[in-house]
């Protein structure tokens, strides 16, 4: 049973690292809480509670940073509201019709587009907000990304050393 749990444990951790780059899905989180399904499981003999601690402080810390890169890098570039409303929708609908290149593509498009149509800003700064937008939202998922596989090779680690339940 032991070894259910773990492989169970990791592939909704590799569902979190899917969504550190995905738009809605939480991927953090959902590594935090996968962390703490087998730590309730194993009755915390493989990690402490106190690994669960720094996780989630880690989590919380990425979410509130990743709200704030992807909001600086947009405006860093001159996007407005618009644009970061914008982006998430064509990010979405991006994801949706056309994968992983829809996503990045529907960000720069939808910021883009955003800015042109409601806040009517001229091509070029436009464009700009657009590029903002999508630069802002590659870092952020690099960071997050990166930060996923750290916390999934922290648990591995933990349940190798300490030995699965």
């Amino acid at each position: 049973m032991g070894v259910v749990a773990i492989i169970l444990t990791i592939a909704v951790m590799l569902i979190g690292l899917a969504g550190s780059v995905l738009p809605v899905v939480p991927g953090l989180p959902i590594i935090f809480v996968a962390y703490l399904g087998y730590g309730i499981y194993s009755g915390w003999q493989a990690y402490a509670f106190w690994t669960m601690v720094l996780v989630g402080g880690v989590v919380v810390l990425s979410v509130v940073l990743d709200q704030l890169a992807s909001a600086m890098g947009a405006k860093k570039f001159g996007a407005g509201k618009a644009g970061m409303i914008g982006a998430f929708v064509g990010a979405i609908l991006g994801a949706i019709f056309f994968n992983i290149v829809g996503l990045i593509a529907g960000t720069f498009v939808g910021a883009a587009v955003f800015e042109l149509v409601f806040a009517r800003r001229d091509l070029y700064d436009s464009l700009k907000a657009g590029t903002g937008a999508l630069v802002g939202f590659l870092a952020s998922s690099v960071f997050k990304f990166m930060l996923g596989t750290i916390l999934i090779a922290l648990y591995l680690f933990k349940v190798v050393m300490n030995g699965a339940p």
